[in-house]
């Protein structure tokens, strides 16, 4: 009797399970309803997906085009330097970092002259020589310092700029506007950096553009560094990006040049020793020939022949050294 009720009361629970499935299960109806609503929550978030990559792809065009229009402006205002050719006097003593004039620098070319040819008058020389005195202390000698100190200043201000740079990108990482970083770089920077960033900064607080104030750096300091320095600001200004990782890749790239400038100069060392030996070899014989027989050599300063054979010697002379100079020389 008992396993004939347990047999019915399984049998029930089986057809009430049976017919709760058949009653709850969804239908086909359903089920297709449910397919249909997932399809267009799909096509929904593709249309989504394919209007955000549309917009991102219209961005970067957009992007792309400033920045190749900004290249484009970039290049033209730097072959447009560098067809200007001669500089004027002015902005080589403002180069040099000399805050004279032109016509004290005239002045001072007329006083060298008037004492490099008193020099050739006491000495005894002769006249031709005593001029070519009083031209190389008018033209050439003053010309030549002018020159020394704008290379020495271009070298101080390359030895500086990179650490320049570096003060600008921890400052950007930082959350400082540009403007304040070129402010701290004029305060604490060594010279010339400083003075060239207390330029810029004072021409762009007077109103002046930061590409106007940037060629105005340029001019003042023809270096390739500083070039390539307005050209990322330039770009960042139109296109945006991130300038700390910018301005950090140049500083890498300033230094790499600055280590690659000191190989060179170790590997061409011994070549320009050579060159300097051999420059100065005939100036060192003719000074022991001059002490061992002092008459030996008259004949060249006392006769128009021997005065010919000098200024041919010289000029030989001073084109096998401009020569060797050339070859030892390696552009980075």
């Amino acid at each position: 009797m008992e396993q004939q009720l347990l047999i019915i009361a399984g049998l029930g629970l089986v057809c009430f399970g049976a017919l709760a499935f058949v009653l709850l299960s969804p239908t086909e109806k359903d089920k297709s309803k449910k397919r249909v609503e997932s399809l267009n929550v799909g096509r929904g978030l593709a249309r989504a997906t394919g209007a955000n990559a549309a917009q991102a792809e219209a961005q970067n065009k957009e992007r792309r085009k400033k920045l190749t229009e900004t290249l484009e402006h970039l290049d033209n205002q730097t072959k447009n330097l560098k067809k200007k050719k001669r500089v004027s006097l002015s902005q080589q003593l403002e180069q040099a970092g000399l805050t004279a004039k032109p016509k004290h620098f005239y002045i001072g070319s007329l006083i060298a002259a008037v004492t490099f040819g008193f020099v050739g008058l006491i000495s005894g020389q002769q006249l031709w020589i005593t001029g070519l005195l009083f031209v190389v202390g008018g033209l050439g000698f003053p010309r030549w310092i002018v020159n020394f100190l704008i290379k020495r200043r271009k070298k101080k201000f390359l030895n500086e700029f990179s650490n320049a740079i570096d003060v600008i990108v921890r400052g950007v990482k930082s959350g400082l506007p540009v403007n304040e970083c070129l402010k701290i770089i004029a305060r604490e920077s060594p010279k010339p950096v400083c003075d060239e960033f207390h330029q810029l900064t004072e021409g762009i607080r007077i109103g002046m553009t930061m590409e106007q104030s940037l060629a105005r750096m340029y001019e003042r300091m023809p270096l390739q560094e500083v070039n390539f320095f307005g050209i990322v600001l330039m770009i960042q200004q139109k296109t945006g990006g991130n300038l700390a990782e910018a301005l950090g890749n140049l500083a890498n790239v300033l230094r790499s040049r600055k280590l690659m400038e000191g190989k060179i100069k170790a590997l061409s060392a011994e070549a320009k020793a050579s060159a300097m030996i051999i420059g100065a070899l005939p100036f060192l014989v003719m000074g022991a020939v001059k002490l061992a027989s002092p008459d030996y050599l008259t004949p060249l300063f006392a006769t128009k022949t021997g005065n010919f054979i000098l200024i041919g010697a010289g000029i030989w002379m001073l084109t096998g050294v401009m020569v060797m100079k050339k070859m030892v020389q390696i552009k980075v």
